[in-house]
């Protein structure tokens, strides 16, 4: 961030626009090229080979740009042509590359390559491009400004052209931002009004609030209470007071724990009747699950003793054994159950007698996934 190489061909372009220098600007532009293919081809290997794969809260800050990252950008290029233009340039453009942040938006791109969250990649990257476009419009405002030495193009119909692009690019460019910067806006005052609304009306009498959700992009408020049922002329009058909080088109969802499961189970099943029938049947169908666990472990200890018995048989020099059920996991997010049986012998066996023994477990076990290990 700090040693930025993107800061001198940003300013480069900027700068050849600014004073109609073609060859300038086709060596910015190449250079520009360059550093940001180089910036997002090494961020991206990085994510690949990282175990880290989480979106940190630095992640997640650099995909959703709006018009405020236009005006750090623009307010930021000034700084930097200004000081480019001084002889006087102190700490300016380090400060321009910390504050309009040009690297960090590549990086949350490469992670979004690396990780296939192409809402990631879109996002920083536009951040990027919003970066790169006012600088460079920056860059190019204060050259015409100070009078830079300017050359004149032959054609001048080309040079027209050249001013429509850019103020093109700068339009295309900056419509997007302020849509989001917009959406930002009213975003966090639904979110500041709902926080506002549920401590201040959301209170019923024997009842708390174990859970609270606001999303505001669905416009929606969903709040989990427990303690005794809200009746529904309470909740109706909760719902009242949502205008009021400037919160008319938003949608309030009350669940009551374990009342709201009971009513779930209920209508899931065509009848709201008996909640407490409900409740029952479903605390039935976690008693028969845990009895069938416990079953499953009786027979694995009833089966160990019985293989052992067998394995002793056969091998006198077994000391002791260890079989259970196992969980293989490997890269892939998928895993497999198996048997592992460690033996403990007196003399260990060779390479034969031990593919011998593997091959009669499997058999014995009707698992071929089976893990034999010797010591």
């Amino acid at each position: 961030m700090l040693i930025s190489p993107l800061m001198g061909p940003i300013m480069g372009i900027g700068l050849a626009l600014g004073i109609n220098d073609i060859l300038l600007l086709r060596k910015a532009l190449n250079n520009y090229v360059i550093a940001t293919v180089v910036a997002l081809v090494t961020s991206t290997v990085f994510f690949l080979i990282s175990p880290l794969d989480d979106a940190h809260s630095e992640i997640l800050a650099r995909t959703s740009p709006s018009i405020y990252d236009v005006l750090i950008a623009l307010f930021g290029g000034f700084a930097g042509i200004v000081a480019t233009s001084s002889k006087l340039k102190g700490n300016v453009i380090p400060g321009v590359a910390i504050a309009t942040a040009l690297m960090p938006p590549l990086c949350t791109a490469g992670y979004g390559l690396a990780t296939l969250k192409f809402n990631f990649f879109f996002g920083a990257f536009y951040l990027f491009i919003i970066n790169t476009v006012f600088i460079a419009l920056a860059t190019f405002i204060i050259s015409r400004l100070l009078h830079f030495p300017y050359k004149r193009l032959y054609n001048e119909r080309s040079e027209k052209m050249a001013k429509v692009v850019v103020w093109l690019v700068v339009l295309l460019t900056l419509i997007p931002s302020i849509y989001l910067g917009y959406d930002l806006v009213q975003k966090e005052r639904f979110t500041k009004s709902a926080n506002n609304f549920v401590a201040y009306e959301a209170k019923f009498p024997n009842d708390y609030l174990l859970n609270k959700k606001i999303d505001a992009k669905a416009k929606l408020i969903s709040l989990v209470f427990g303690g005794k049922e809200i009746d529904s002329a309470s909740i109706n009058a909760l719902r009242n007071r949502l205008p009021a909080y400037n919160l008319a088109d938003a949608t309030l969802e009350i669940k009551q724990g374990f009342a709201y499961m009971a009513d779930a189970a209920a209508e899931k099943n065509g009848n709201e009747g008996d909640k407490i029938s409900i409740a029952l049947e479903q605390q039935a169908g976690y008693n028969k699950k845990l009895q069938a666990s416990l079953d499953s472990i009786a027979a694995i200890n009833e089966t160990g003793k019985q293989l052992y018995a067998e394995l002793k048989a056969q091998y006198p020099n077994i000391q002791s054994a260890v079989i259970e059920p196992a969980t293989v996991y490997a890269d892939s997010a998928s895993s497999r159950t198996t048997f592992l049986v460690s033996l403990a012998m007196s003399r260990p066996p060779g390479n034969a007698e031990r593919a011998r023994m593997l091959a009669w477990l499997k058999v014995r076990l009707k698992n071929p996934a089976l893990r034999l290990v010797i010591e």
